[in-house]
């Protein structure tokens, strides 16, 4: 599986192709950041993430394309830019058929450390680990980016099952539905 694993941002942000399945190596195919200058407009800084996305998709064919949730408890500005950038990072993959998953921050930092809690510099050290990387990969984005990528690859196949089984829990669901309606048909009609 080829993942594009994005860490959404307008100042930086952080972009990742990682390939790999559970149960084998994983492999870092490239890693950078798109930077934007802070005093440009809002929407051309989100043009140029769009062009560099699209930039990377078109490179690197991507199975799929995975985006870190936006969450800030702090700074809502921020948070702004950061959704606006994911927004069109989504809006990008959508437009070529691509699956978009979103990770919250904590169920990146647990799958790639252990710990939902781990700092930034435990996330850059496991995912220079797990990817064999001669140095860690900076700034922090670019890290980032590459443990969404690696989070994805191993938490997919579980979010896959989990939604079969939803879905034939909603089809068992609507079936037993339907026979009582059919059966308290029957007993009125009576």
């Amino acid at each position: 599986m080829r993942v594009l694993g994005v860490d959404p941002g307008l100042t930086r942000c952080g972009i990742a192709v990682v390939d790999g399945s559970v149960g084998r190596k994983l492999t870092c195919v490239e890693v950078g950041v798109v930077r934007t200058p802070v005093d440009a407009d809002l929407s051309i800084r989100l043009l140029a993430v769009a062009d560099a996305v699209e930039s990377w998709l078109d490179r690197h064919k991507p199975d799929v394309v995975a985006v870190e949730r936006v969450f800030s408890q702090y700074n809502v500005r921020t948070a702004m830019g950061t959704a606006q950038a994911g927004g069109v990072v989504a809006l990008m993959a959508a437009r070529r058929g691509l699956r978009v998953m979103f990770h919250t921050p904590s169920e990146v930092k647990a799958a790639v450390t252990g710990s939902g809690r781990a700092d930034k510099a435990q996330v850059t050290g496991m995912v220079t680990k797990l990817l064999g990387l001669a140095e860690p990969p900076k700034p922090a984005d670019a890290a980032d980016a590459l443990a969404i990528a690696i989070c994805h690859v191993w938490r997919s196949p579980m979010r896959d099952r989990l939604a079969e089984a939803e879905a034939k829990a909603a089809e068992l669901a609507r079936n037993h539905k339907a026979r009582l309606a059919a059966a308290s048909k029957g007993k009125t009609a009576k």
